[in-house]
């Protein structure tokens, strides 16, 4: 059977039926998943540790594992090409594996498989809450799919957070309006860092191995500490449950300078690589809710993140691929400005999203939709690049969840498939959610001057460029009415200011200080 960086699950499908007289596990490490996105460290890292650990598990339980190392001399580099090279020397009768979580991977695989004249069965991934199958269903005859109406239907299904009478707790399935807190001047209340996991012999090896082979990739390695285990998961999932669920509801939306993990879960890279099963998160997450000890709030935000939204997303990407991935509705053209390879730019909360994604592989989901990833949209940078950076610098990317997450609600480009709406804003936004407007040199409320906040002037020529296209969408009516109040020459200063931003490299010039 094949087993994939992200399916390190016991319990996977592939292993019904598995016979240890007679059956093996095939697993291999190849440049090529690094390399085809610019992968960071720590995402090349966490996958290479936790596959490693997931090969002595099996061995432990007398599994026979074929694994091919980055090191063996022999290693093509390639899935195919090891996938070949295995069958070769094995000579197995027919391949068994989980349905891929990448179009690319699955097409290479079946494809190969095909050319070796092998038969290869691909099942189900019962990971998932919902199936494939079931996301058509859901999805036949609607004219527009929305996410909520999808999610009402898998709390039904399944039976979280009902009352007696199969009706929603607390009378209303979302309670997002109570989860838009931020934390004011006094910054956010005192809260304990997550429960880390340093690095073991194995994860070691691995970590010297990554900053050897991949020295010229992106990111760094000091800071790593992921759970790269089931039973390290479960200790993520019971620290997050005990000590920032009770807070998660009400500040997810808010940021801070220098405060990379506030009141959030960092489960979600363990769960996409299949080292946490999502009903073991989603049963927790309703059992403290039972006992008091999580407002219902916080309870149904995280509970549809992981029921509605995880599992929408993961529906979208199959029901619209391989075509999802050349979207550009907005027709975006610019490149991705270089340093958000680097974080070196003058506006405080992209420094400070970039720099922690680049050194930990992580970042929260409104500094991903409302600093890099709103920033990238208003400046009109390609849906594709986006989606290339978002996949390579973050831990917990796997395509299916990564690209309708960057193209669709980030970056618009599939036209409101994901979002009903664009997802645009000020500097304003910002600084109402963090403090990071108050150590950044740029005016929020400026959307033109040398200080000028590049969002706000950007949101501007943003609206201007598309202004005909948005006229059409009701829930951007009062943002297109808003456009009314410029008059024509300062029209003028927001399209030059904005040109002169993108002709610099998608940044304003650095401002001169004069000794």
């Amino acid at each position: 059977m094949l087993v994939l960086g992200d399916q390190l699950d016991a319990e996977s499908a592939a292993f019904d039926g598995f016979d240890a007289a007679h059956d093996a596990l095939w697993m291999a490490e190849v440049a090529s998943e690094s390399t085809h996105v610019w992968s960071s460290k720590p995402r090349i890292a966490l996958f290479l540790a936790a596959m490693r650990h997931f090969r002595e598990a099996q061995r432990a339980l007398g599994r026979r594992v074929h694994y091919v190392t980055l090191e063996d001399a022999a290693n093509t580099q390639t899935l195919a090409g090891e996938l070949a090279r295995a069958v070769a020397e094995l000579r197995p009768a027919r391949l068994v594996m989980v349905e891929a979580g990448d179009w690319r991977v699955a097409e290479a695989l079946e494809a190969q498989a095909a050319a070796l004249g092998l038969p290869l069965e691909v099942r189900g991934d019962r990971h998932f809450l919902c199936t494939r199958e079931e996301f058509r269903a859901h999805a036949r005859g609607r004219k527009q799919l929305r996410m909520e109406f999808f999610y009402r239907e898998m709390r039904r299904r399944h039976g979280f957070l009902l009352d007696a009478d199969g009706a929603p707790e607390g009378g209303a399935w979302n309670f997002d309006e109570e989860n838009r807190g931020s934390f004011g001047k006094a910054g956010p209340p005192p809260h304990a860092p997550p429960v880390a996991f340093p690095p073991d012999a194995i994860t070691r090896e691995v970590l010297a191995l990554v900053d050897a082979r991949f020295a010229g990739h992106p990111g760094d390695l000091a800071a790593f500490d992921w759970p790269v285990t089931p039973p390290e998961a479960q200790r993520a999932l019971e620290d997050f449950v005990t000590h920032r669920l009770p807070r998660f509801g009400l500040f997810q939306d808010a940021m801070w300078h220098d405060e990379p993990w506030l009141f959030h879960s960092r489960l979600s890279a363990a769960m996409n690589l299949k080292l946490l099963d999502p009903r073991v998160v989603l049963h927790a997450t309703e059992r403290a809710f039972r006992q008091g000890r999580v407002p219902l709030a916080a309870a149904e935000g995280f509970i549809r993140q992981i029921l509605g939204w995880r599992e929408y997303v993961r529906g979208i990407y199959w029901h619209f691929m391989p075509r999802y991935l050349e979207l550009n509705a907005m027709a975006a053209a610019e490149a991705l400005p270089a340093w958000y390879w680097t974080g070196d730019c003058e506006m405080a909360c992209l420094r400070d999203a970039i720099g922690q994604t680049l050194r930990l592989g992580y970042a929260h989901h409104i500094q991903r939709l409302m600093v890099t990833g709103l920033y990238a949209l208003v400046l009109g940078v390609h849906p594709r690049r986006v989606h290339e950076w978002y996949l390579a610098v973050y831990v917990d990317a796997v395509e299916w969840v990564e690209l309708p997450n960057t193209l669709g609600m980030s970056q618009y480009g599939d036209g409101g498939v994901m979002a009903s709406k664009p997802y645009v804003a000020t500097g304003k936004y910002i600084q109402r959610m963090s403090d990071h407007c108050t150590r950044c040199r740029f005016d929020p409320a400026k959307a033109t001057g040398d200080d000028a906040c590049p969002f706000t002037t950007l949101y501007w020529d943003y609206l201007m460029r598309h202004e005909g296209t948005l006229a059409g969408n009701q829930r951007m009516a009062l943002q297109v009415r808003n456009l009314g109040r410029l008059g024509p020459a300062e029209r003028a200063a927001i399209s030059q200011r904005a040109t002169a931003i993108r002709a610099a490299g998608g940044a304003p010039p650095r401002a001169l200080t004069l000794l």
